[in-house]
């Protein structure tokens, strides 16, 4: 017997398109145990014997997937800028004026950094990557910078942002809404976008009575 023609189409292999999507899923979560161990632990304090343990596999599966620990820390933080670049993209392509524009990116921005990738690109210290890694993670770290100036700067053209200083601004504002990285709590009675809501009203309308 041949069997049906259904029977013939099920094949107990997958398609180049499935184990690609697999390799995918394996990896995402290889980062995603990674990340938090970094987070709760410290990156000193975290082993990728640690990582494999908590997934069941092996550390040489580690190294498969995604390579010693420095480039697992350095992936970690990449998708958090990642995140951070996509935020001001999404941003500068808003209608509205230059403060609309930059709101969203602020709040975006909060957001990223009570998640966990973002997280992670708040609580490495370059020093902790090897000297190439540490100045990928530099450019990249800058580029969010640079955008965040720019939305300052059009809302400065536009008459909707009122400062003397975008450059202290943008420290300013960066500062601020890096700190939820340490003390922003999933379970608390606040959820990200809330709590990213309120930061930004407080910092775009100040807090002393008028």
């Amino acid at each position: 017997m041949t069997g049906t023609p259904a029977q013939k189409d099920k094949s107990p292999f997958q398609t180049a398109a499935q184990r690609k999507a697999t390799r995918e899923a394996k990896r995402e979560a290889v980062l995603l145990a990674a990340v938090r161990m970094f987070n709760e632990r410290g990156f000193h304090a975290t082993s990728l014997d640690d990582v494999a343990t908590s997934l069941g596999v092996s550390k040489p599966t580690i190294y498969h997937y995604l390579g010693n620990k420095d480039q697992v820390l350095l992936e970690c933080v990449s998708i958090g800028l990642s995140q951070l670049q996509d935020a001001a993209e999404a941003a500068r392509a808003r209608p509205g004026k230059g403060i609309d524009r930059l709101r969203f990116f602020l709040e975006r921005y909060a957001q990223v950094n009570m998640e966990d990738f973002g997280r992670c690109v708040i609580r490495t210290g370059e020093q902790l990557l090897s000297p190439e890694s540490a100045a990928r993670f530099r450019e990249k770290k800058r580029a969010i910078d640079d955008a965040l100036r720019a939305l300052i700067e059009e809302g400065i053209a536009d008459g909707s942002v009122a400062t003397q200083d975008p450059r202290l601004l943008g420290f300013t504002l960066a500062g601020a809404l890096n700190w939820p990285a340490r003390w922003f709590d999933p379970t608390g009675p606040l959820t990200r976008e809330e709590a990213a809501r309120r930061m930004v009203d407080i910092l775009c309308t100040g807090f002393a009575p008028r």
